[in-house]
């Protein structure tokens, strides 16, 4: 199994990037997130999980370690292959998902492309126990609702995104969520 790939990007697509390990490129699929962070050019080292199946290989690329496991654990769900849980992490950060998953909320995820209902209840059926208890915040609700509304304001999904990541723990409601994100990217 391929654990991580490290050298340089030399390609940007749209769902994968291309990275040059001693003359050897791989084509890495990324989410919305990582794809914002990697740069032409520039060095960078994704922690990957190599899928093999009947008719491809393919490698997914992760920067942080808790993408990598949310990731994997999505794709013990039955029903859920590597494309469709790559969508799922582009939804919301992991610890948004995490929350949502624990405390049994289905709607937003039905909104992922390639989640129905069901698939969405078997998510968090199959995961809940493994992700822990539920814990007070923020909820793939309000986290889907302010990236919407960002992006509704012209800013894309990466940087919407990237603005909601960092906010602090006692901003809740959508409303709050969007002006703190505001000030963030106004900085920029």
């Amino acid at each position: 199994m391929i654990s991580y790939v490290s050298g340089t990007v030399v390609e940007k697509e749209a769902k994968f990037a291309i990275v040059d390990v001693c003359g050897i490129g791989y084509r890495v699929f990324v989410t919305d997130d990582t794809m914002q962070k990697l740069r032409i050019g520039a060095q960078a080292k994704l922690l990957t999980r190599h899928v093999v199946r009947e008719d491809a290989e393919e490698l997914f690329g992760f920067l942080e370690t808790d993408d990598l496991k949310l990731f994997e654990l999505l794709l013990s769900v039955p029903g859920i292959g590597p494309k469709t849980a790559l969508n799922i992490l582009n939804v919301a950060t992991p610890e948004t998902l995490r929350r949502s998953i624990t405390s049994g909320e289905v709607a937003y995820l039905t909104k992922i492309s390639g989640i129905g209902k069901k698939t969405a209840e078997k998510i968090v059926l199959e995961l809940k126990d493994k992700l822990g208890k539920g814990e007070e915040g923020t909820t793939l609700k309000e986290e889907v609702d302010a990236l919407e509304a960002l992006k509704s304001l012209g800013y894309s999904h990466g940087e919407a995104r990237e603005a909601l990541k960092n906010l602090p723990e006692h901003v809740s409601t959508t409303s709050d969520r969007v002006k703190h994100a505001l000030k963030v990217l106004g900085k920029r």
